[in-house]
Formats: structure tokens, C-alpha cells, sequence
């Protein structure tokens, strides 16, 4: 089958799969999710499976606008007057779900794993720190697609926003932490310095680089004065690829790197709105479509089946875990009612930077046992997380006040 057709094929198969959700009440994103599980090479052996394994340079792009446009929901001044609230909660939420996914698995993967040969310090410390660092972050391109769908506006929407753009920072460092100290269990190495340095080169490499790119952005509009929306269009691309690519290069975190463009564009650009207008009328539907989609058809369906307990326990705790770390964050800052109660509700997407970060430690020889459990309970993890996730959003932004009827797009 040719590369085309099959791309023809997911676009609109997701497109008409989205529609058919929004008639349920369901989000776009829902079906874009279930349109992927539908093409799955794996259940239904329509779509080869070679194909599956040349997509990267589709989800990239697909990320990078999708990290752009959230950053461009960061707008210093409308986010001021919650700006504790957001820091504190992502602080919160963010580190109680490690600390639950850390404490849990460590506690219960004895109990459930039986393998000759493993250690509490060469196994289950490696894997309960790893599997805890990836129970941070939060997939903001889910939460972003609902928003933008129904139009939701309000404390509640701005607080999950911020805190799940933020939350990639938090789950930056959290990795970086436990790479170090489960490369130590394992491989019996001392501490060293290295590995802080690392930590913080891969961060603000990737603001400073991020920075850089959105000026680039903001000095053309500048220069040029009469730029049409295709030529604005064809700047935020190149532009985008641009900083994707030397990020990726330089060793630094790519969508923490584009998201900072993002945030850089929308603070410093007088034609901030002029610019994410555009993204979202002409470019974001397919971007979403493309994205999820795909992304569906690269999961494999006998992890659900190999490791259900982990996979559960993993979606329990840290569910948990944002949950009580939101309502403590949200108390401590003196947040309204409504974000302390709907705001877990956005919080629960999670998928590609986690997925990004478990082939991460596939990558590395140190963790060859337990790499593959890592990866297996992500992926399945992100099945649940990416279909019950907008969902949940939906109606916790309801129950909030923020979507009515007439606010959903069209």
C-alpha cells in the first residue's frame, strides 16, 4: 500500500471518527484515539506495520506545533493573578505523583514481578524511581485539544494549562534524578557531578535555545511588514523545524525547547494573536488528527494483557497522587474552590514526552532489565490515559462553568 494512500486513510478516518464522537458528546480527540486503535496494525491488519516505523518525522512536527501552541497558552499577564496558584500546584501534583508511583511500586512490585535473579537495589529501586519520574508530566496537547474545541474559558481552564506546560519541567528534572540514581543501583557507580550538570544542560539548553528562536520570530514579523498568513505560516514552520532539529542535535530537551518559543512568541510579539489564530484555524485540526492518531497505532495490545496489574497500579497512584498534591497546592496558595476540585480533571492526559522518555531508557544498555517493563506499562498506561484523559477534562470543565453548549466550535 502506498505511503500516501495510508496517510489519506488516517486523515480521514480519524477526521470521521472525531465527528462521529462529537455526536456522542464525546471529544474530537477521543476519536481521533479510537480511529488509531481501529487502524492498528495489531488488531486489525489493514495498514502495514513497516509503515508504523516511519512516522517519526510526522509525530515530530505534529509535536512541535502541538508544544508551541501551549506555550502560547502562557501569556505572562493573563496567568499573573494565578501565577502561585499554578507554581504550587505543579509542585504538588507533579512531585506526589512521583512520591506515590515511587513509594507503591516499590512496596508492590515484589509482589507482583517474579523474576529469577533480581535485587530490591539492582530492580525494583531502578524501576520504582524510573516509572515514578514518568508519573509527572501531563500531555498538554490533549488538554489543549478540548479547550479549543469547546472554547472553555476561566480560572479553572488557565490553572490546567499552565500547570500542565509546566509539568514537563518538573518531570525533566524528576528523570534526570532517577537516570542518575538507577544508573548507580545497577551499575554500582558513584555519584558524580556529571550527572547534576547534565540535568540542568538539558533544561535551559532548552530555554536559552527555545528563547533564541522565538526572537528570530518576533525580529521577522518586524522586518517583514506586509507578510500574508501563508507567509506567516511558512515562518512559524521553518522556524519550528528549525528548533526542533538543533535541539535535537545539541542534546537538549526538544519540546521544552519549542515550548519556550511558544511562550517567548506570545509575551514579546505584538502580533501574538494574529499568530496562534492562524495555527488554529488552518493548521491545528490536521495537527491533532495526524498526532493522536497515529500515535494510537504504534500501541501494542498484548501490553495490556502481559503487565494489567502495573499498568493499573501505575494509572492509580498517580492519578492519586495529582489529586491529593492539586488539592494541597491549591489550599496552600489560597486558590478558589473551583481549581482546587476540576483542576485534576486536565491533569490526567498523558502521553508523548512520557513515551519520549521511556524509549529514552530502552536507549540506554544499563537498564536492559527493566527497560522493556518500563515501556510496556507507559504504553499501555497512555491508552488509558489518552482515551478516559479528554474525557475526564471535558467534564470537569463543565462542572466548572467554563464550557456551556454555545461555546463548543464547530
Amino acid at each position: 500500500m502506498q505511503p500516501i494512500l495510508i496517510i489519506g486513510i488516517i486523515i480521514f478516518s480519524g477526521f470521521v471518527v472525531g465527528e462521529l464522537c462529537t455526536r456522542l458528546g464525546l471529544p474530537k480527540v477521543t476519536g481521533y484515539i479510537l480511529a488509531g486503535l481501529i487502524l492498528n496494525p495489531n488488531l486489525t491488519h489493514f495498514i502495514p506495520e513497516s509503515f508504523i516505523g516511519h512516522t517519526t518525522l510526522v509525530i515530530n512536527i505534529a509535536l512541535s506545533f502541538i508544544t508551541f501552541s501551549v506555550g502560547g497558552t502562557l501569556l505572562f499577564s493573563k496567568i499573573r493573578s494565578l501565577g502561585k496558584s499554578i507554581v504550587l500546584i505543579t509542585v504538588f501534583e507533579a512531585e506526589f505523583a512521583f512520591l506515590l508511583v515511587a513509594i507503591f511500586f516499590f512496596l508492590l512490585g515484589p509482589v507482583v514481578v517474579s523474576l529469577p535473579g533480581i535485587t530490591l537495589v539492582s530492580f525494583f529501586i531502578p524501576l520504582s524511581l524510573l516509572l515514578a519520574s514518568l508519573a509527572s508530566p501531563t500531555d498538554p496537547s490533549a488538554t489543549l485539544a478540548v479547550e479549543h474545541e469547546y472554547r472553555a474559558k476561566g480560572e479553572v481552564t488557565s490553572t490546567i494549562m499552565g500547570v500542565a506546560a509546566f509539568d514537563d519541567i518538573f518531570g525533566i528534572i524528576n528523570f534526570s534524578l532517577a537516570v542518575s540514581i538507577a544508573g548507580i543501583c545497577i551499575l554500582h557507580q558513584p555519584f558524580g557531578i556529571h550527572s547534576i550538570t547534565q540535568s540542568f544542560f538539558k533544561i535551559f539548553g532548552a530555554i536559552i535555545i527555545g528563547s533564541l528562536f522565538g526572537f528570530f520570530l518576533n525580529i521577522l514579523n518586524q522586518i517583514i511588514k506586509k507578510e500574508t498568513e501563508g507567509v506567516l505560516i511558512t515562518i512559524i514552520i521553518g522556524l519550528l523545524a528549525l528548533c526542533c532539529g538543533i535541539a535535537g542535535v545539541l542534546g537538549v530537551d526538544v519540546l521544552l525547547s519549542t515550548m519556550t518559543m511558544g511562550i517567548f512568541v506570545v509575551n514579546f510579539n505584538i502580533k501574538r494573536e494574529k499568530i496562534f489564530k492562524i495555527l488554529e484555524r488552518y493548521t491545528e485540526e490536521l495537527i491533532f488528527v495526524l498526532f493522536f492518531t497515529i500515535s494510537a497505532m504504534h500501541l501494542n495490545f498484548l501490553v495490556l494483557v502481559s503487565n494489567y496489574l502495573l499498568i493499573l497500579f501505575f494509572v492509580v497512584f498517580r492519578s492519586m497522587g495529582k489529586f491529593i498534591g492539586t488539592i494541597i497546592g491549591g489550599k496552600i496558595s489560597n486558590s478558589t474552590s473551583a481549581v482546587q476540585k476540576f483542576t485534576i480533571g486536565g491533569l490526567i492526559p498523558q502521553g508523548g514526552i512520557v513515551i519520549g522518555l521511556a524509549l529514552v531508557v530502552k536507549q540506554n544498555p544499563a537498564f536492559n532489565s527493566i527497560s522493556d517493563i518500563i515501556i510496556n506499562v507507559i504504553i499501555g498506561a497512555t491508552i488509558i490515559h489518552e482515551i478516559l484523559g479528554p474525557v475526564i477534562c471535558k467534564f470537569a470543565l463543565e462542572r466548572a462553568g467554563e464550557i456551556t453548549s454555545n461555546k463548543k466550535g464547530v
